[in-house]
């Protein structure tokens, strides 16, 4: 089957390598789309935490069904998505129902091979069944799961205000889900382009640029005094981290699903006063799929819109590097392996 392997940071190569042999309690996908991420931009650019290279990337992705072990609700030839985080079942973290942080996590496309590839066996259990959905709309489950998880993890109610940081594929999602749960969205960002992107595609109503002088000023105006109740960091950026402390209201929460390699720094005095929560939020679990899967068929979320640049298996290569480059305004590359 064809493969494309990153073989060190800023080096893609195809190759031809063994389709797998099915595995007990495991399914193979035939591989239809292959969303890029961050992750995977990271991990070309050799700044993606927990990586060794070589290694196939790839892991929001949809597929064929067309082998099965140790599943009976699910057919083959149906269109799938899964949940590529692949847990071992038996650390705290799972005992705890949370597999999403498990202590052996191995998520694929990161610890382990990915998706940018013709066929991948994952484990039957990570199945999610297509529910009508397009091959585009489930290759786009995974990383809307990732703001709906970190949604979750901040209990947004309904009608406070919730800033989320960084109008990227995540943010983008973060909002979304934000705005289901009834929260007043307020979208930050330096990029002019992906603000008015959010007004125009989503419905954000509140959009701020980061570089602005007067940022707490303006969320100040925005929330009556009060300043966000929900502060979500969606950048990874460590300069935007560190200042989102200065934008919590008095009592407020702070999740990080952002994530940079360095130190995590910022004023005690500042986060201590506001007697503020900070959280991290890590992948997601089966609920928040769920929930995504069910917003998408509700029509609530409509995420092929984020769907900027589409190629062929056979450009990527050619193509990748392009996509690092913020003039080339891309939001979200979709690889299409066939129809």
């Amino acid at each position: 089957m064809k493969t494309l392997t990153c073989t060190t940071p800023g080096t893609f190569e195809y190759s031809e390598t063994e389709k797998p042999e099915l595995k007990k309690d495991h399914a193979i996908i035939k591989i239809k789309r292959i969303g890029i991420c961050g992750t995977d931009l990271h991990a070309f650019e050799g700044t993606q935490p927990f990586f060794n290279y070589p290694r196939v990337l790839g892991h929001e992705l949809s597929g064929e069904l067309i082998e099965l072990d140790g599943r009976n609700d699910f057919k083959i030839g149906e269109a799938v998505t899964f949940i590529p985080y692949f847990n071992c079942g038996e650390c705290i973290s799972c005992r705890m129902n949370k597999p999403n942080c498990c202590v052996k996590m191995q998520v694929c496309g990161v610890h382990v091979d990915g998706g940018m590839r013709e066929y991948l066996q994952v484990p039957s259990r990570t199945l999610l069944h297509g529910a009508g959905l397009s091959y585009d709309e489930l290759a786009l489950v995974e990383p809307l799961a990732i703001g709906a998880h970190g949604v979750r993890r901040a209990d947004v109610q309904s009608g406070e205000f919730v800033l989320v940081i960084g109008a990227g594929p995540i943010g983008l999602g973060t909002m979304e889900f934000a705005r289901i749960a009834g929260g007043k969205v307020i979208a930050l960002d330096i990029n002019d382009d992906r603000l008015t992107f959010c007004k125009e595609k989503i419905g954000v109503t509140h959009t701020i640029n980061a570089l602005s002088p007067d940022v707490s000023e303006q969320l100040s105006q925005l929330t009556n005094g009060d300043m966000p109740t929900v502060v979500i960091d969606a950048t990874g950026n460590q300069k935007a981290i560190n200042n989102a402390i200065n934008y919590l209201a008095h009592g407020a929460r702070f999740v990080l699903i952002g994530l940079q390699k360095g130190d995590l720094i910022f004023n005690h005095p500042e986060f201590h006063k506001r007697e503020s929560t900070l959280m991290s939020s890590r992948n997601a679990n089966i609920e928040d799929f769920e929930h995504v899967i069910q917003s998408m068929k509700a029509g609530l979320v409509k995420p092929t819109t984020y769907i900027t640049h589409q190629v062929k298996f056979e450009e990527v290569k050619d193509e990748f590097e392009s996509w690092l480059d913020p003039k080339n305004g891309v939001i979200k590359a979709m690889v299409k392996m066939e129809d």
